[in-house]
This record gives C-alpha cells, sequence and structure tokens, in this order.
C-alpha cells in the first residue's frame, strides 16, 4: 500500500489517478479518502489527483497521543504528501477541516498552491461561541473514546449540517454514515480533541488572510448555518476569492451535488490555469 511519511514519521495512505496539473484533496473530519471518489473519477481526466486519508484516519497511521493532530499537523501532512510525489505546487481542494488547512497552506506556504477551495469552511468560528464549541469538541471526542465509532456515528447522522444530503440522498447518506462508523475511534477522538477542538477562529487571522493573494474559490451549502457567515467574512477578506453558494445544500457538498459541485470547481481551475482569476478590482467595491 502507498505511503507518505510526515515530518513526524506518521505514515499517509494515498491513492492517485491521471496526469496533469495535480489536485491535491482534502476530507473532512467525518470523512476519508474514499469520499473524493465523484471527483477522482472527473478529474482524473484531466488532471493529477491525489487523495489521502489523513493522520488518525485508516490505512493512515493513528498516532496514539492528541499532541499528533494540531492544525499544524494537518496542513504541514499535506505539504509533505506533495514533497513525498515531488509536486512543487498542486490546487488544493478541501471541505470543511480540509478547507481549514488548504487555507492554513496559503498563510504559510502559498508558493504551493496553484489555487484553493475552501468547501464547508469556516463552522466553529465564532469568536462568541468559540469555547462552547471547544467544549462540544472534547465532549464527542469523549463519546469516540467511550462509545465508539458506531455510536457516535448514530448520534451525529442528523446533526443540522447532514440534513439536505439526508432528504436528498438517503441512500448516500447512509453510506456516508456506514463509512463513519468504520473510523477509527481514538484517531478521531483525538482529531476532535486537538484539531477541531484547537484550531484558532479564522476570525482571529483578518490581517494575514488579507495578505493571501492564492486565488480562491469558497463553496458554501445554503443551509450549512455554521459556514455561512465565515464563507461571507473570507470572501470579504480573501483579496482573490470568489464565492458561492450551492441552493438547497448542507455540509458535505462534494457528496449532496457531486455534478454542480465538479463543474463549479471545473470552471474554476480553468479560469486560474488561463490566468484570469485576479484579485478585485478595487473600482468594484463600493466606496473606493
Amino acid at each position: 500500500m502507498p505511503h507518505a511519511a510526515t515530518k513526524d514519521g506518521v505514515r499517509l495512505y494515498f491513492e492517485e489517478a491521471g496526469s496533469g496539473t495535480p489536485i491535491l484533496f482534502l476530507h473532512e473530519f467525518a470523512a476519508d479518502y474514499t469520499n473524493w471518489e465523484p471527483q477522482m473519477r472527473h478529474f482524473s481526466r484531466a488532471h493529477r489527483c491525489i487523495v489521502f486519508s489523513a493522520r488518525g484516519y485508516t490505512p493512515s497511521d493513528v498516532p496514539l497521543s492528541p499532541a499528533a493532530y494540531t492544525y499544524e499537523h494537518f496542513y504541514t501532512d499535506a505539504l509533505a504528501m506533495l514533497d513525498h510525489l515531488g509536486i512543487a505546487q498542486a490546487h488544493f481542494v478541501g471541505l470543511s477541516m480540509g478547507a481549514y488547512s488548504s487555507l492554513q497552506v496559503a498563510l504559510h506556504a502559498p508558493q504551493r498552491l496553484h489555487s484553493m477551495t475552501l468547501a464547508g469552511v469556516g463552522s466553529g468560528s465564532s469568536l462568541e461561541q468559540l469555547e462552547s464549541f471547544r467544549a462540544q469538541c472534547r465532549a464527542t471526542a469523549e463519546q469516540f473514546d467511550t462509545l465508539g465509532s458506531v455510536e457516535v456515528a448514530k448520534i451525529t447522522r442528523e446533526a443540522p449540517g447532514r440534513i439536505p444530503f439526508l432528504v436528498k440522498d438517503p441512500r448516500g447518506h447512509a453510506d456516508f454514515y456506514a463509512a463513519l462508523a468504520r473510523h477509527d475511534a481514538k484517531g478521531s477522538a483525538n482529531t476532535m480533541r486537538s484539531f477541531q477542538g484547537g484550531r484558532p477562529s479564522i476570525y482571529s487571522m483578518t490581517e494575514a488572510i488579507r495578505q493571501v493573494t492564492t486565488p480562491g474559490l469558497i463553496i458554501c451549502g445554503d443551509e450549512d448555518d455554521a459556514c455561512i457567515e465565515p464563507s461571507l467574512f473570507l470572501k470579504k477578506h480573501l483579496p482573490a476569492s470568489g464565492l458561492t453558494f450551492f441552493p438547497k445544500s448542507g455540509h458535505v457538498l462534494n457528496l449532496e451535488e457531486p455534478a454542480l459541485f465538479n463543474a463549479t470547481v471545473e470552471r474554476f481551475i480553468t479560469i486560474v490555469e488561463a490566468g484570469r482569476w485576479n484579485q478585485r478590482d478595487p473600482r468594484s467595491i463600493a466606496g473606493e
């Protein structure tokens, strides 16, 4: 099985398909590398596509210590994957946790990205609610530790942001949560405790975000309430960003609406590669 090694020796399982300009897909908390299959099949027709399971998600390694699951580990793991494959620069396509990591790469190693797609980004960012969000993350981590992944999957499958998926595609929703039930409980607990419950709010990085010139596409489901305001915030402050909302959609955008997701991201990447996705013209800003 192919694995890439991180700076701290964690082995990350990956798969790739196709040839051309690379696209690196970064999954969300409840997913793993398999949940990008609709995108792998579509984009590998014209691009070199790479998916991997994050640390804590088998068949990648599952470190025992929560200290090995910080947000710094996750974004540098993405860079380690590029290094292992000899890729200098790639399009990053991230969902939720993966979108946050993509943004962190743009903040710390912008030369490694052609572009970034930030889908379902920013839940838990409210500074007023940050401590309660972190407390909930710790509680969920404890559930993984004590109840296991099967029971936590039953508890979380009807979270508000997941309901649109259930309504429009019950079969796909069931498959998604059957996969979550198979996740390593210790890896999920550590990811929830340290990454989800320890990452800085995007609202605390306003000035740094304003300096990011990487072309960015922000995608949000209009029924993913936790991500609407963060998506608007990023659109306001990322200089070369565009924003789109998927109607009647929740958090799992790439699986809820795979055709729309693929077409939207493909158009974005095509424009970026043509050199036509630029920073916003100041003349278009009211008051400028």
